[in-house]
This record gives structure tokens, sequence and C-alpha cells, in this order.
């Protein structure tokens, strides 16, 4: 059976072989068994529930609370052929009984739907009436009431689900979840400790990084800038915020969006649908922006503000590089944003015990802004997953150290102060006492009369603040947790204090990301193709190709079938929808690329002239000259367009050209692919393209 996954796997998906954990997933699947897997983003979590769906008869069920999604996945399946739809509020009611009506006929293989549908009990009702092979719980941490992301009425799937006449395998899928997260989904899913899929959290192809010190909107300036033809998403805390730097940006000529609650619901869906279609490049949102976004070529995440916790922060960092190509992920951080969050949780309804759990885990994330350490090991250290030991060696953290400067003396005194403070107070009131403020509760406590009051009076206090954060994350300080953590010393203070052990901090400096060995002309006209064929499609730009699968396109030039087969990303399926059309830039390119360099006549002018006048046919021209037929038809065209005069009885029938024009004028919107589908199938694309050519339709 894992055999005939694999065909699927590159029949459809067109990979030679599993991820990391997704084949032992399938196999349990499969065999009926209920499993929970845990994947980072862009890991490869869908393949393992449409895998198994396309394997076996039955129909699979998905639940999602994202909507957008749903969308996205159900556009990638039926790009490939396989009958997929959603069922979910953004449906008129019609739409609704017309899909019910559909999946209750069995004509679907996968359906998607939101966790309110279970409040219904025809729904229910109806999932008893087909067979069903799996039901998949995606962003699984949303059950549990230990996630990050916990919506209690998404805990009630549950109990809904085990009201089916017969259950069938259950699997839970998240990119994000701590050890308490995964026993309580265990238990929820019925799920053994033996089919607990972690695959590590670890990700390999993104660059962390945390700015401290610098001005925010003049770094974010500067990057989007560097990089204004790469898709990025920069997150922000509140509405103001992101209005504030959207204004910045697009006055200064930069191709942004954003979204946040306070739009409307169309300019919201307007602008993540520009953002999604490659129409717009930047989008600027708060977090509402981004759950179940499938885009794939997000090349950074920029936060410009502190997340609450680091599970928020590690999905939403996440979203970049979803198609293995590297990206960035880039934390701005200022001592401010931590009073904002502790603001938020202040005035959030949570239970106290609730609350001081989640000052704890904002202390951990503040941790993250300070620690020294490699950044992704401290995440991986964070969600206790040894699986990946060693450093990154390219985060902020692990590049060269001449990027990082002694700040020894100045850890000396404020280690010091804490002391001589009886530690047994906080960071904002030690900074006060090191700066030597006048401020009212430190003249109470006498802190006047310290050594180390007024040393670091030349620093501004929320400098300061940051540093103690700082050596606090490296464990030099205690905080001990709560709304006012007191600092104490910590294990390694002892040598800093004795002079034995340095101190040293990390500089950022905005770079540009190194593009790698491919042709970046060829990428650039296999990008504007792709948009060109999604627009017609109507589906997003990823779903055709990933810039991953573009950018080995560009780097190795296929010029067959076979060779395109060998892409990553492209399988049997896509290139029947796409392929042809991709092999013919890149062989026009390269073509035009050899005449450059050998100073020959332009390629189609070649292929017209032995038409013409050696009076070849099509198929011996691609003989002689080692190239495709559709590359021939191609320069036939394109002698056309400057103006040549062609005998197109040779090329195309009458009959065959009267049927296109007859099908143009009638349909609505004569696009390709349209006409393609109403034509009979004998009819190739080139023959249309033909056809239109000669009336003067393209």
């Amino acid at each position: 059976m894992l055999k005939e996954a694999r065909n699927v796997l590159k029949t459809y998906f067109g990979y030679d072989d599993f991820r990391k954990g997704q084949a032992t997933v399938i196999e349990q699947t499969i065999g009926k068994q209920n499993s929970l897997a845990i994947m980072p983003t862009g890991g490869g979590k869908s393949i393992c529930y449409q895998v198994p769906g396309l394997v076996t008869p039955e129909t699979t069920l998905v639940i999602s609370p994202l909507i957008s999604l749903m969308k996205d996945q159900v556009d990638a399946l039926t790009s490939l052929g396989i009958t997929a739809t959603f069922i979910n509020s953004s449906l008129s009611n019609e739409e609704q009984r017309d899909r019910m009506a559909a999946l209750r006929q069995g004509r679907y293989k996968f359906i998607y739907v939101a966790p309110e549908r279970f409040d219904s009990d025809a729904f229910l009702r109806t999932l008893d009436s087909i067979p069903l092979s799996t039901i998949a719980f995606d962003e699984a941490h949303c059950i549990s009431q230990w996630g990050h992301d916990f919506r209690p009425s998404y805990r009630t799937v549950v109990s809904r689900v085990k009201q089916l006449a017969t259950i069938p395998t259950l699997m839970g899928l998240t990119a994000t979840a701590t050890d308490e997260v995964i026993r309580d989904l265990q238990q929820l899913l019925d799920v053994s400790d033996d089919h607990v899929i972690k695959t590590g959290f670890a990700r390999d192809n993104l660059t962390f990084q945390v700015v401290k010190g610098q001005s925010r909107s003049a770094y974010i300036e500067e990057f989007v800038r560097l990089r204004k033809d790469e898709p990025g998403i920069i997150y922000a805390i509140t509405r103001k915020q992101v209005d504030q730097i959207h204004f910045s940006l697009k006055e200064k000529g930069l191709n942004v969006s954003k979204y946040h609650a306070g739009m409307s619901e169309m300019a919201r869906k307007d602008a993540q649908n520009a953002f999604i279609q490659d129409d717009t490049t930047v989008m600027i949102a708060t977090n509402a922006f981004g759950m179940g976004i499938d885009k794939s070529n997000v090349r950074y995440v920029i936060h410009y503000a502190l997340p609450k916790n680091l599970e928020s922060y590690y999905q939403e960092a996440g979203r970049a590089g979803r198609d293995g190509a590297p990206s960035d992920c880039i934390l701005l951080f200022s001592g401010q944003d931590i009073h904002t969050q502790k603001y938020l949780i202040e005035q959030s309804e949570m239970v106290e015990d609730k609350k001081k759990q989640e000052y704890g885990k904002l202390q951990a994330m503040v941790n993250y802004c300070h620690t020294n350490q490699c950044l992704q090991s401290y995440v991986l250290d964070y969600f206790n997953d040894d699986t990946g030991a060693e450093d990154c060696g390219k985060c902020s953290n692990c590049k060269d150290d001449s990027d990082k400067v002694d700040r020894t003396k100045e850890a000396q005194m404020v280690l010091s102060c804490v002391k001589r403070m009886g530690e047994r107070f906080g960071a904002s009131i030690t900074a006060k006492v090191l700066r030597g403020s006048n401020d009212r509760k430190v003249l109470q406590f006498g802190f006047n009369r310290l050594s180390t009051y007024g040393l670091l009076a030349h620093l501004k206090e929320k400098d300061l603040v940051e540093f103690i954060h700082f050596l606090v994350a490296e464990n030099y300080l205690i905080a001990e947790e709560g709304k006012f953590p007191v600092l104490r010393l910590g294990k390694r203070a002892v040598d800093v204090l004795k002079g034995s052990a340095p101190v040293m901090m990390q500089v950022a400096k905005v770079e540009k990301r190194e593009t790698g060995e491919y042709d970046e002309i060829l990428f650039e006209k296999l990008r504007l193709l792709r948009k060109e064929t999604a627009d017609n499609q109507g589906v997003p730009p990823y779903v055709v190709f990933t810039d991953k699968s573009l950018t080995e396109m560009a780097r190795l030039l296929p010029r067959t079938k076979q060779a395109m087969l060998l892409i990553h990303g492209v399988g049997e399926k896509k290139y029947d929808q796409f392929g042809e059309e991709f092999l013919e830039v890149i062989e026009q390119y390269a073509e035009e690329k050899q005449e450059k360099a050998n100073d020959k006549r332009p390629s189609y002018f070649i292929s017209y002239e032995m038409f013409t006048e050696e009076k070849l046919d099509i198929g011996e021209i691609a003989d002689n000259r080692e190239i495709g037929e559709n590359t021939v038809l191609q320069h036939l065209m394109q002698a056309v367009k400057e103006g040549k005069e062609l005998d197109w009885s040779r090329i195309i029938s009458a009959d065959v050209e009267q049927n296109v024009m007859a099908v143009y004028e009638e349909v609505e919107e004569p696009r390709l692919k349209v006409l393609k589908e109403a034509l009979p199938e004998e009819y190739s694309y080139e023959e249309i393209r033909c056809a239109l050519i000669k009336n003067g339709k393209m």
C-alpha cells in the first residue's frame, strides 16, 4: 500500500519521496489507526491526509478553523483534477445546500469544513450516510485547552465526531505543541503514544534574527526596498501600528497592502487576494492575518513588535519559506512592547493562574530576544525538541564574532547594582538607579546612596532595561515570574563580577540575500508566465508552481518532459496542466541566449525559413533542429506577429479553425483553458492558439 502511496505522491504532487514522518502517518492512516502529527509549518502536513485520501476509495473530511486555508487547499487539489470542495460561512445558503447534496452523492474525495458545521444535527446525519475514511483535525492545537490558540467551540467538535454511527480514522495535525498540548490531544483523539509522530520543530531553510536598539521604521523601509521583488509579511501588535507602517511604505512608492480587524470584510478580502495573487508584494497586518494562508513563496516575515509567546511567534514566523526555499524571520524588539503585552494580559478575562502562565510565556519570549544562544536552538529547547542538537550556524547569534560588541563593563555594573539593591526589585527601578534618577521610589529606598547610583547615566533608560533583559535571557540574572518580575543574580553572574568571563552582544545589519546559482532573468520570465497562467485559471500563482520549482527550472533548464518531471513539485498531473507552456519559455530563452553568444539569426526566423523556403513540415523542422514541435509552432506564430506571410493550410485545417472561432464567439470568457474544455478533446492548445492568432484574437 505504501508503494501505491509513493506513486500518488509522484504523480499528483511531483515529489520523489516522503518527508520525515509523512510515511509513518500515512501508513497508520491507511491501516485505520488514529495518529497525531506535530510537524513544522511547511513540513507537509496536508500530504499526510491527502495521499491516504487518494489511495482509499472513501471520502476524507478535513476540519479547519481557517476559511482561507480551505479555499487554498481546494484550489490546489482541483487544479490537479481531484474532486474537492469546502463548506463554510463564506458560501450562500443555496451554495451550501448544493454542496451538501453533492456530498451525499459521493462526488467529493475531499471535503473541508469549519468546526461550526458540527453544531448541525443534519450535517452529522449526512456524514453518517456516506463512507468516510478519515477525519483530519487541522490546526489541532486549537482543540486543546492548553493550546496557545485554544477555541472552546472547536473543542466540542471532538465529542460531536464521536457521536457518528461509525467513527472513521482520526488524525490531528499541528505545527506548535508543547508536551502538555500533546497529552491533551492524545486523550481527545484516542491516540496511543506510539502513534504520535513528532518530526521536530526545526526549519532548516529559515534564518532567524533579532534586531535591537535600531529605528524600527527605518529598518523596515531599508529592508523592504532592498527586497522589493520578494513577497513578505510584516506583523504589528495594534491596528494603529499597521496603519502607520502601511502609510509610510506606501508613501515611499512600495507595493504594500494592509489587513486588520478594523477594516471592512470586503477590504480585508481584497487585500488578502491581492497578496496571494502576487499583485502586491508586502502585507502589513495584525496576527489576524495569515492563519491558514498557504502562500508558499513568502520570503520573509518581520515582527514589528514583540509577540505574546513563542508558540505564536514560531507559527507566524513559520509562514515564511513554506516552499523550502531560504527565507528570513526577523523580530524588531523594543522594551516598550513588554509593557503592551503585559497590559493585554492584565486586561484579559483570564483567571489568575492562567495569567501567571501567560506572564511566564511572555518572559520566555523576552528571553528569546536577548539570548546569545542560537535562536533556532532556543526555540527547540522551549518545545523540548532534542532532534536538532546542533546550532543552525546562520541566525543573528550564530554569525561571526566580528558582529558582536563587548558589554562586560556595563554588565558588571548592572549585576553589582542588583546585588546592592538586595535582589528584591525589577528591571525598571534598577535602570533608574543606574541612570541616577530622582524617581520617588529610588529616593524612598535610599538607592541614591548606593555606589552604583548614576554609573550608567549616559545611557537611556529604555536601552538599560533592554540590556537587563539580555542579561536575564543569558542567565546572568534571573527574573521571577509574575506581573513585576524581581531580579536575582544568576549562576553566570559570579564569573562576570570576578572579571573572568566576558559578556558579548550581537549587532544587527540589513543585508540582501544571495539568490543562489540560477538564472535570475529566466526565473523572472517563468514568474510572469506563472502569474498569467494563475490569473487565467483563477488560482493563486503558487498553485501553478512554487518558487522552488521555478528556481530549479531556472537552474537546470529542462528541455523535455522527462527532464521537467525531475523538477521539484512537478508530477504528471501538474505537467499535463502547465508543463508545455513552461518548457516553451525555457527552450526559447535557452535558444535566444545561445544565439546571442554565437551571433546567429533569430531562432524563430530559422524555423520560418525552413517551413516556407525548404517546405519542411513541423515534425521535420523539430527533428532537424532538435527542438519540440510546439516550439516550432511558437516560432511560426512569432513570425506572423512580425508581419511574415504563412501558408496556414499546412498548419491548421479549415474545419478546426471554423470550430475554434465558433466556440470563441459563444463563450463569455474565451480564455485558452475555457476554449480547450469546450472543444473536442483532440484539439490541442497549439491548434487553438493558431486559429486565434490567424484571426487576430491573440
